[in-house]
């Protein structure tokens, strides 16, 4: 199954191999299923504070999104990323949290965005890294 309308697999559009260290939060049981298709060996770690390669958190509210930013830019491995998923405007789901809202809060954190995806008809996605001379 192909997520969007580019028709690449979801899991290769959030770049999820074999071996990452992963923790996903609030994350739509669709869309984990989405990402079980491709049959990945991927780590599952219990939270931010346990160092994961890559991260994604599922969010409608700025004051909830902020502190899981922080904890993972804190613990987040140095080349790292960590997906920010929000509802989309059409689908009508109440949020206070937009593309701009994401910047605003990661910004002054060291994270920069470096690419944006459909993952599916309710939410985008804006994958966030450290600044590379932070790194």
């Amino acid at each position: 199954m192909t997520a969007g309308y580019s028709g690449t697999p979801l899991a290769k559009k959030l770049n999820l191999r074999d071996g990452l260290r992963v923790w996903f939060d609030g994350m739509p049981e669709s869309v984990q299923d989405e990402i079980g298709e491709y049959a990945l060996e991927l780590i599952f770690v219990a939270g931010p504070e346990e160092g994961p390669d890559a991260s994604h958190i599922f969010v409608t509210e700025r004051a909830a999104m902020e502190p899981k930013l922080a904890a993972l830019r804190e613990h987040m491995a140095r080349d790292g990323h960590v997906w920010v998923s929000w509802p989309k405007k059409a689908s009508n789901v109440r949020t206070d949290i937009t593309e701009d809202t994401i910047r605003e809060v990661c910004l002054p954190m060291g994270l920069v965005d470096t690419k944006v995806c459909a993952v599916d008809e309710v939410w985008s996605g804006l994958k966030l890294v450290i600044r590379k001379e932070l790194r």
